[in-house]
């Protein structure tokens, strides 16, 4: 018996994370996210996923993000009713992510549909993907396994789930398929969290991998220490709040935000930034700051014992989150020195826009980038440093100043992920590599430092290729 793995997405690319799994017996989809990008391919990516609904025995679910589990509404829509495992704060976010992501599509749509309307904007009408009533169904079909349980998920196949330290309830998939009465170990690494960061435990260790499905996100880089991230977070407050200008932060509501708020806090409890007004301008954000206090089992020993003391890493003097959009309105009204931390992550819709609308021609305000921006999103043209970019389809002159911390990224770095490999492969026997969700840059230098690490398979999957096992 052979076992197949077909690439749908997040192959040679970072969004849209999509991988098939066939056996004689079984068929899984491992994670069903969105792809982001430009709006009509992601239109297009997101109405084929790629895969036959009807076909799959199981969906298994590495985390809440939305470029993995975005998609899952579209998949029960066209006729998918079996189980998607998942751990149980994975499960408990994505029934505020994926009903944030309903509603954002409408209302970016209800936007967009309103200035063609009115002559403002020449593009063809927007329709959401799905709407809110879509997501109750998916929720109904989610599994919670928590870590480190075995789980026969469908026939001959296993499936346990380990601690990947990327975001709350995130998951390393390890599979364990009977081959013939021989038991072969399929892991994917979902996306690697690092070490040493605060608020969640390191990866767990793999034993028994014959083939590892890893992220590549950061594949051609490493990042900065914690100390340095704190620091170079510092500088941009000073500046920006010495000029007198507004801090906007674009952030995933999971975990990023949280970790910004941790180093804001610990800022300004140690006298290095300005004691100014910080507004957490994003619903989704708050709901998920209240589901990270129902999972203490996620964290490390600080965070826990932090918790235990009754002071939350979440909440400071100064600190205020914004739920209504009578508030957020305000915000974008208000000139006063501040820092707002807004979704989405990459720009591509959310609160996030209208901060952008009014901070984006002021030279005395800077935009703040905290996370991986994809190709072809707002957030890699703030990165790209464009000097005229397109928010809500007008055209608009950036005299705000740019600043990229790479240091605040949730993803294993290029050191991280090769010490992973290495340390799955001593623990083996791990005779196949495939590098998923990552751009072909950083991809081919990973590939490059895993050949020469010894590793004698490794491979680029394009969207559409298999692997055979």
């Amino acid at each position: 018996m052979t076992i197949e793995i077909e690439f749908v997405g997040a192959a040679q690319t970072v969004t849209g994370s999509r991988h098939l799994v066939r056996t004689v017996h079984s068929t899984l989809l491992l994670d069903c996210g969105l792809f982001q990008g430009r709006r009509r391919l992601s239109r297009e990516r997101n109405l084929d996923l790629g895969v036959d609904p009807t076909e799959l025995d199981a969906v298994v679910l590495s985390h809440a993000h939305i470029d993995h589990s975005g998609a899952l509404p579209v998949l029960c829509k066209r006729g998918f009713e079996g189980s998607i495992y998942t751990t149980p704060a994975t499960r408990d976010l994505c029934a505020v992510m994926l009903a944030d992501a309903a509603m954002i599509q409408q209302a970016d749509a209800r936007h967009i549909n309103r200035q063609i309307e009115l002559g403002r904007l020449d593009s063809e009408r927007v329709e959401p993907l799905y709407e809110l009533d879509d997501v109750e169904p998916v929720l109904k079909q989610m599994t919670s396994l928590p870590y480190h349980r075995v789980q026969r998920i469908a026939e001959g196949i296993d499936l346990t789930f380990l601690d990947a330290g990327h975001v709350l309830g995130s998951a390393i998939t390890v599979l364990d398929i009977d081959d013939e009465g021989q038991r072969k170990r399929l892991v994917f690494s979902g996306d690697l969290g690092r070490n040493g960061m605060p608020i969640l435990r390191d990866p767990e260790l793999v034993e028994g991998a014959m083939a590892l499905l890893l992220e590549s996100t950061y594949g051609d880089r490493s990042h900065p220490d914690r100390e340095s991230m704190d620091e170079e977070l510092a500088v941009a407050v000073q500046r920006t709040l010495g000029r007198g200008g507004q801090l906007l932060i674009p952030s995933f509501a999971l975990e990023r935000a949280q970790e910004v708020i941790y180093s804001l806090n610990r800022l300004r409890a140690s006298g290095r930034i300005p004691r100014v007004p910080v507004y957490v301008d994003s619903p989704l954000t708050v709901n998920i700051t209240e589901i990270f206090r129902l999972h203490s089992e996620c964290f490390d020993s600080e965070t826990r014992a932090l918790l235990h003391q009754g002071n939350s890493p979440f909440q400071f003097e100064g600190l205020h989150y914004v739920s209504t959009v009578e508030d957020s309105i305000a915000l974008s009204d208000n000139p006063e020195p501040c820092i707002i931390i807004a979704a989405s992550g990459m720009c591509e819709g959310g609160r996030v826009l209208h901060h952008l609308k009014a901070v984006v021609e002021d030279p005395k305000s800077t935009i703040l980038i905290v996370g991986f921006q994809a190709e072809h999103t707002l957030g890699r043209r703030l990165v790209e440093r464009r000097s005229r970019i397109k928010v809500f389809g007008v055209e608009r002159e950036r005299n705000a100043d740019v600043v990229v911390l790479n240091g605040f990224s949730a993803h294993a770095d290029r050191n991280d992920l090769l010490a992973y490999a290495k340390a799955a492969r001593d623990k083996g026997p791990l005779r196949h590599v495939a590098l998923v969700h990552g751009e072909p840059k950083a991809q081919r230098a990973l590939s490059d430092a895993l050949q020469a690490a010894g590793f004698l398979d490794v491979r680029i999957p394009a969207q559409g290729d298999k692997l055979t096992i």
